[in-house]
């Protein structure tokens, strides 16, 4: 059998970890829906949840974060990030940081609980020291008494952050944990399939990240926003980008055939936490960009996605545009680990077949009876 293309529609594997139901607009981790998550568990909650399948108690909770407390320091002071400069893209420092780390550690076997918390740990430090090391200033040990969200605004800044930029941002690493058989958990559970370490399998998934299609549209997002300046400038700009076929950001989505939910949380973030005209802005941008693609490709049904709203939240609690894809994988962390932990059981390699489309009836010829081969 040949598969479509990209893999669309295709069955990989069985989890009940998380799935996306695209016609309805419904994004179900461990059989909650996500309004009954965001804005009410945090990621500490949710991630495990997809770690062991049930919310924790308030004893259980509070192991979690005994055991998450220490595991955020840097044990290598930060080497990799240091080695790298200012120049380095944030997801290629947050990989080599990450990868060092883990081959320190060392983090290897078969994977377990312990080093998911360890690996999820770890990320908002490794982004957080890097931001700050490319300004030239020392990176901040993790408080105790800040939660996940909290520790990663302080170890930014120096600060202790707003409560409503916590809460923001914690609604907004709840919302992104995970995502069904998406790029990247795709990419660390076919690492896993090998029997390779947990942490190849995470270092393979923020590759897999690192994409455009994948997690860096919403600094897009805000680079097209920035571009149109008001609200009043969204159809003449609009109409001239269509015009010349170039996409708009932060609409349409592979799986959702309507509004994104996670999409709908986070504009009403955003209406909380922007200004009235940056939120005019991108509300007008929304409106008139989903009646005129779907207007134009009516069979395509285009909505905004989770990245439309990502933008706007990310930018009010004051992240640096560049560093919206490592947030995003200081997210996803926890949903990749914990498919890793779901392939190992009853593991089988993933190896698929393809279809091949090339010759089989050359014969080799000595080297001076070749000629140059057309070039098309």
């Amino acid at each position: 059998m040949t598969a479509p293309k990209g893999l669309e529609g295709i069955v990989v594997a069985q989890t009940n970890i998380s799935h996306v139901f695209g016609t309805e607009g419904k994004l179900v981790y461990r059989g909650y829906n996500i309004n009954e998550l965001a804005g009410k568990a945090s990621y500490e909650e949710v991630a495990f949840l997809l770690w062991n399948g049930h919310l924790p108690t308030q004893p259980e909770l509070d192991a979690l974060n005994a055991k998450m407390r220490p595991m955020r320091k840097l044990t290598d002071g930060g080497y990799a990030l240091k080695a790298l400069k200012g120049g380095a893209n944030p997801m290629d420092a947050l990989r080599t940081e990450i990868s060092l780390l883990a081959a320190l550690a060392p983090i290897s076997g078969t994977a377990t609980i312990d080093q998911a918390m360890l690996l999820t740990a770890l990320f908002p430090t490794v982004v957080a020291a890097f931001q700050r090391l490319r300004n030239g200033k020392e990176p901040l040990e993790p408080r105790d008494d800040l939660g996940h969200a909290a520790n990663y605004l302080y170890m930014l800044t120096g600060e202790v952050p707003p409560e409503n930029h916590v809460k923001s941002l914690d609604t907004y690493l709840v919302l992104l944990a995970d995502h069904g058989m998406n790029a990247s958990t795709f990419t660390a559970r076919v690492i896993a399939s090998t029997e390779s370490d947990i942490a190849s399998a995470i270092v393979g998934a923020i590759g897999a990240l690192k994409g455009p299609l994948h997690g860096g549209a919403p600094a897009l997002v805000m680079d097209m926003l920035e571009q149109i300046g008001t609200a009043e400038n969204v159809k003449p700009w609009m109409d001239n980008a269509l015009a010349n076929h170039q996409k708009l950001m932060g609409f349409g989505h592979r799986v959702y055939k309507t509004t994104d939910p996670r999409a709908e949380i986070l504009r009403e973030m955003a209406r909380q936490s922007s200004t009235p005209a940056f939120f005019a802005l991108a509300r007008t941008a929304e409106e008139y960009g989903i009646a005129e693609l779907n207007r134009r490709k009516p069979d395509q049904r285009l909505y905004t996605n989770v990245e439309f709203y990502s933008a706007a939240v990310l930018n009010s609690v004051g992240l640096p545009r560049d560093l919206y894809p490592t947030t995003f994988a200081s997210s996803r962390v926890a949903g990749w680990t914990a498919h890793v932990l779901e392939q190992m059981v009853g593991n089988r390699l993933i190896r698929p077949q393809s279809e091949y489309v090339g010759r089989e009836d050359l014969k080799f010829a000595p080297i001076a009876q070749r000629t140059p081969a057309a070039v098309s």
